[in-house]
């Protein structure tokens, strides 16, 4: 602990879904002795029985990092008092399931004194979660000798904390041969992650032990734990310590792979941002609540992971206080119970595969064969694909591009209006999860109407489908970062012809298509049809949809109703009118626009990719790209 300054010189909190941990092979790089060795392995082999209670889904794109700061003043000689710590790790526990905790890290100064009894009080306290959520603790400056580093040898501390505690755990990997030192690797959101725990002062035999255990887990991303890293302004303006200056020039900024430091020592807390030799950020964070009300009260931190939205929510609160009831809080306890000051409630926006990128590159997906993306019940199938050397070409009039069902819908290019040659090329820009890893670029828009269009042939089975048992139709579409021009209106697939020919009468207009998707000036996609059996025009509207992203569309109909789904999402304004099959009427299929009154406006700017259509309703885990 230290005061702040220089060195010398409204009910449980819901955490955010998640994985949990899940043991991995390889060898630890540590010496730890055989009999922790042998439980270690032991524990490995029915590391679900180990994992505590709850159900963890280590696919799950989102999970939580629990953060413990300085507990010394609970465990003080004759005032301590566990009690808010146990309330602390009885919260982890209970919510582990439902908050996703993959695991806790204690951030040292367990003890005020470092006495045994203080130690022996703690190790007991810590009882509560041993074996139910997987935890690491380093020591202090309070712990032990602080006038000495991790080569201090035996200590009331090791006894308790070392090498020894851990064995059981399916997340511990080795410790340091002194024992002060410590590593665990985690699997959560489908990839390991490593925290490194570090004594209050590592040696340069204990870094050499680090670095080693980097370069034997090169691709993990990682987490350094220490206990004094940082100290803060009042304002939360964090700089390295002298000690954390060490560890940055000699470990941090050298290794792409650690992206955040934990310290506690010091408060205020306090945060910052610094550049690593590879040119990448490393958040740098201070977490220390003892000169709170009852010495922090065992507040806990929680680094709420979302790999989906690409941000790290983080949150400061006390389960103590948060267990008692919420009408009579002492006065002091509802000042402490959640601090959401700006350095204790807050979000760190992360590419995490662009962070991750120089030392664990994601491999992305490789094309999948058109024969493994069309199951039972598929009319047709169309990809853009085109050589390397093409991207970019103009896709000239007349080209053909095959239905690959083999049920003759294949659709020939054109170009509307007066469009040049730059109203459609060939892309390799696709959706990562695409099967195809091709598209088309539309180049359309008003003033003056131009575009391209690509329409199935005259004779083509497609052109008379009505889908009365239903049906799924799916693209991949990305809009252009700017969106720029009017574009007003466009149309991205629809069948030719008047609704009106197909006696139907209460739509919009007798003059549109039987059957569009478009989207909107807002950018928000539109999906109407005219359906085969009902007099009705049913229609679906997304919510804005992003410009510079790939997004999977797709239309479901079970023969009663429609549905639309956005990334495999289904949006919220989707019509619960009767629709059964489409009022087809034996015109062309359309990719690239929208007719009004049998004539082409505008056509679609951006990226179209693969299109397909099945003439039944199928689940989102069948989609072209599955989300389930």
């Amino acid at each position: 602990m230290s005061t702040a300054g220089h060195q010398d010189g409204p009910g449980r909190r819901a955490l955010l879904r998640a994985a949990v941990v899940i043991p991995a092979t390889g060898a630890a790089v540590a010496a730890f002795d055989a009999a922790s060795a042998k439980a270690s392995v032991a524990l490995s082999a029915g590391a679900s029985a180990a994992a505590g209670s709850g159900s963890f889904d280590p696919e799950s794109p989102r999970f939580a990092l629990a953060v413990l700061p300085d507990t010394q003043y609970l465990f003080d000689a004759d005032s301590s008092d566990p009690t808010p710590l146990r309330e602390t790790f009885r919260y982890l526990v209970a919510e582990r399931a439902e908050a996703n905790i993959a695991f806790m890290t204690h951030l040292g100064d367990v003890t005020e004194h470092g006495t045994e009894d203080e130690i022996a009080l703690a190790a007991d306290t810590f009882r509560t979660i041993h074996g139910k959520v997987p935890y690491s603790v380093l020591a202090g400056n309070h712990d032990i000798r602080s006038s000495t580093d991790d080569q201090r040898g035996d200590s009331a501390y090791l006894a308790a904390f070392g090498p020894t505690r851990y064995a059981s755990m399916p997340t511990f990997r080795g410790a340091s041969p002194d024992g002060y030192n410590s590593f665990h690797v985690l699997c959560a959101a489908g990839r390991e992650w490593l925290v490194l725990a570090l004594d209050w002062r590592v040696s340069d035999k204990g870094l050499r032990w680090a670095q080693d255990v980097l370069d034997t887990h090169p691709t993990l991303p990682a987490v350094l734990t220490t206990h004094d890293i940082a100290w803060s302004d009042d304002d939360g303006n964090a700089q390295l310590s002298d000690n954390g200056q060490r560890l940055w020039d000699g470990l941090v900024r050298g290794n792409d792979q650690i992206f955040l430091a934990l310290g506690g020592h010091y408060w205020p807390p306090g945060r910052t941002v610094l550049t690593n030799d590879s040119g990448n950020d490393v958040h740098v964070h201070i977490t220390n609540y003892q000169d709170r009300y009852y010495g922090g009260a065992g507040m806990i931190r929680t680094y709420g992971f979302d790999l989906v939205r690409g941000v790290i929510d983080v949150e400061t609160f006390s389960p103590w206080f948060l267990a008692r009831d919420p009408e009579k809080p002492a006065p002091l306890e509802a000042e402490t119970v959640e601090l959401t000051g700006p350095v204790d409630r807050f979000s760190l926006s992360i590419d995490f595969d662009e962070r991750f990128a120089g030392f664990a590159p994601a491999a992305p997906p490789k094309p999948r064969p058109a024969s493994a993306v069309m199951p039972r019940g598929t009319v047709a199938y169309w990809r853009f694909e085109a050589s390397a050397a093409a991207a970019g070409a103009p896709v000239a009039d007349g080209t053909l591009v095959r239905d690959l069902t083999g049920n003759g819908n294949d659709l020939t290019v054109s170009r509307l209006h007066s469009s040049g040659p730059e109203a459609l090329t060939w892309s390799a820009d696709h959706h990562i999860g695409q099967p195809a890893h091709a598209s088309l670029r539309f180049d359309g828009g008003k003033s003056p109407d131009r575009g391209a269009v690509l329409t199935t042939g005259a004779q083509a089975a497609l052109n008379s489908e009505k889908f009365t048992r239903g049906y799924t139709i799916e693209t991949f579409v990305r809009l252009p970062e700017p969106f720029e021009g009017d574009h007003n209106w466009m149309g991205i697939l629809s069948w030719e012809g008047r609704n009106g020919d197909a006696g139907k009468t209460t739509g919009w207009s007798p003059l549109e298509p039987t059957c569009s998707l478009n989207l909107s000036p807002e950018r928000f996609l539109q999906f109407v049809v005219y359906p085969h059996r009902q007099d009705a025009d049913p229609t679906s509207w997304s919510h804005a949809v992003p410009v510079g992203r790939w997004m999977h569309i797709a239309v479901v109909n079970d023969g009663r109703r429609s549905v639309m789904y956005v990334d495999g999402s289904k949006i919220a304004r989707n019509p619960s009118q009767p629709s059964t099959g489409i009022a087809t009427l034996g015109k062309p299929f359309v990719i690239g626009a929208t007719q009004f009154d049998e004539r082409f406006g505008q056509g679609f700017y951006g990226w179209i990719g693969d299109t397909r259509i099945v003439n039944r309703a199928l689940s989102v885990r069948d989609f072209l790209m599955p989300f389930e």
